[in-house]
């Protein structure tokens, strides 16, 4: 590899389709020059995922106007105006991780497992444990059906008692599970549980699977340690799950750095995000079939995966979950359940098309904004402090400590809300991914919000990994797209009608008083280089970000949509009547120019 790092390929390898980016150092600094994209191959009739990465490099070669690949192959490094210098590629090809975590307790080492397998980018099967209803034989059962990419098996404080956890691996053992990939080759367990059961749990299963023993993710009944089982549920995807996927074998002898699960990428840039502006961060990113949520609350990363709500796949669970009246009360015009029934299993069957009419693009925004409420409730459930006892996690700087169980998604805290996947990323007007957001999340106080703008944080999550100048770099001029700060009070509104008195004053110096009434959805003009200061003075018992009452001055950052002040209320309730709804949702519309 050169010294001198001028161009960087990147590609992700999604369920459906993958995506390229073009990286080269112009002018002191690194940007995306270009990107392409083509359907993922690692299904019959092609089964090489190799294909599909050569055509969405190929159509990146003729979009820059330069040759990057010869005889099959990506020319590396890069020489005059032929090939790059860096090849790198996340997946969630095929299904990506799947993974059954097992622990002692459901609520303690379980729910740890749990955590880890999610962290590092897996979806999470099933969850089994001592304590979870089921009798052996069903788990046994349910073991030997899932035919899981990995296990990670846990519980057992340190010097702990043993028996349970050598209950589980036998478990496991008499289950003989056989992996999802790959015929003929031992399915591997990750063991992270009581290091005094380590010789018992060799001795079960080191003759039945691939088995690697890493620290104990619960230690203490006070800590939690999920980092070194992390990194093994990583490298054994690249060296079990991935070696044994078709073409990865060959993607691997290609790029310059381990092939990394496409949310875990995502989830190092959002913890990166996090630091380097040391906030608290809220990600989405709503695919077709699964929605990830993300979260960094004052140091502590999480990542949750729901597996069945989706845009397209898996539109139809979004309304069972969500239900009827629930997705029809962001429609701003009549419609029944019937018709509505009809437009989603339209869009489940066929999952590749995209809204042709205004009313069409309503209905699928109003869907979204479901499955991103119902995914960011699972989310708050696993985003917890340890059961039991107070919160440690081995943080150095200690933070408040949270009750047993809590969540420790506080919307009050939140300062950056970032939205990702196509009905955010690609929606028509950027003013409709911020009301999308809004709706689903409610955020309290002040929060930054922004997009993905054409979800390239895979691709830049793994290359901050090998080069962190260049992720950061195009990560801040060409990825995230900032729509605007939102003011959200909060406090019992119902006899309240003024909620706060701001004073705004613009960059050319000019400024403004207005008020902002109960019920009132407003958005006030500022581009996205631009910040002002705002004065912001609540009504009693309304809280702005600083406590009930509290005047404070802040300065706020501009978007493509601006300044937006939220005084729809927290906590927020749409009107009951139908008619009354429908003039609601059409005067929010209006007052941040989201439909034509």
């Amino acid at each position: 590899m050169k010294s001198e790092i001028t161009s960087i390929l990147a590609t992700d390898c999604g369920s459906t389709t993958t995506k390229a980016i073009l990286i080269e150092k112009k002018e002191g600094e690194y940007r995306l020059i270009v990107r392409g994209e083509a359907p993922t191959t690692v299904e019959a009739p092609v089964e090489d995922v190799t294909h599909g990465v050569l055509n969405a490099v190929r159509e990146v070669e003729e979009l820059a106007g330069r040759p990057l690949l010869e005889n099959g192959q990506i020319i590396k490094p890069q020489l005059s105006e032929k090939g790059v210098d860096l090849y790198l590629s996340t997946s969630s090809a095929g299904g990506g991780l799947q993974m059954l975590v097992a622990g002692v307790v459901l609520e303690i080492s379980a729910e740890s497992a749990a955590r880890a397998a999610l962290g590092a980018g897996a979806i999470v099967m099933d969850v089994i444990a001592a304590n979870d209803g089921r009798v052996p034989y069903q788990k046994i059962e349910r073991i030997r059906s899932l035919r899981p990419d990995m296990i990670l098996l846990s519980g057992g404080m340190d010097g702990g008692t043993v028996s349970h956890v050598v209950e589980a691996a036998q478990l496991i053992s008499a289950a003989d599970p056989k992996p999802r990939l790959g015929a003929g080759y031992e399915l591997p367990v990750i063991y992270a549980g009581n290091k005094d059961a380590r010789e018992n749990v060799k001795q079960i299963l080191e003759n039945k699977t691939a088995l690697q023993i890493t620290e104990n993710l619960r230690p203490t009944d006070k800590t939690e340690n999920l980092t070194p089982a992390r990194q093994s549920i990583q490298s054994l995807f690249l060296e079990h799950v991935m070696a044994h996927a078709p073409g990865y074998r060959t993607l691997m002898e290609w790029t310059d750095a381990p092939i990394m699960p496409t949310p875990a990428a995502v989830g190092i840039m959002m913890q990166k995000i996090a630091e380097q502006h040391k906030m608290n961060v809220l990600g989405a990113d709503i695919g077709g079939a699964t929605t990830d949520v993300f979260s960094v609350f004052h140091g502590i990363y999480h990542r949750t995966v729901s597996a069945n709500l989706g845009m397209s796949y898996s539109i139809s669970n979004v309304f069972k979950e969500a239900g009827f009246e629930k997705i029809l009360q962001w429609v701003p015009f009549d419609l029944n359940e019937k018709e509505l029934r009809n437009k989603i299993k339209n869009k489940m069957i066929r999952p590749t098309t995209i809204p042709q009419l205004l009313e069409e693009l309503m209905i699928e925004q109003a869907v979204c904004r479901e499955a991103l409420r119902l995914s960011f409730e699972q989310h708050k459930l696993l985003a917890v402090g340890l059961k039991g006892v107070q919160q440690e996690r081995n943080i150095s700087d200690a933070f408040a400590q949270t009750e047993s169980g809590e969540t420790l998604i506080k919307m009050m805290n939140l300062d950056m809300l970032i939205g990702s996947g196509g009905v955010l990323s690609h929606a028509p007007r950027r003013s409709q991914a911020a009301l999308m957001m809004l709706d689903a999340y409610l955020p309290e106080g002040i929060t930054y919000l922004t997009v993905d703008s054409i979800f390239m944080m895979p691709q830049l999550g793994v290359l901050s990994q090998v080069h962190p100048e260049a992720a950061t770099q195009v990560f801040e001029k060409d990825c995230l797209i900032w729509l605007g700060t939102c003011i959200a009070p909060v406090g019992e509104m119902k006899d309240k009608k003024l909620l706060a008195k701001i004073r705004l004053q613009f960059p050319d110096g000019k400024s403004e008083e207005m008020v902002l009434n109960f019920g009132e959805l407003k958005a006030i003009p500022l581009g996205g280089k631009e910040t002002a200061k705002v004065f912001l003075q609540p009504a009693a018992g309304i809280d702005c970000g600083k406590g009930k009452g509290a005047s404070f001055e802040t300065e706020v950052k501009g978007g493509a949509v601006g300044l937006i002040l939220d005084g729809r209320g927290r906590p927020f309730n749409l009107p009951k009547s139908r008619s009354d709804r429908m003039n609601k949702l059409k005067e929010w519309n209006s007052a941040l120019n989201v439909y034509p």
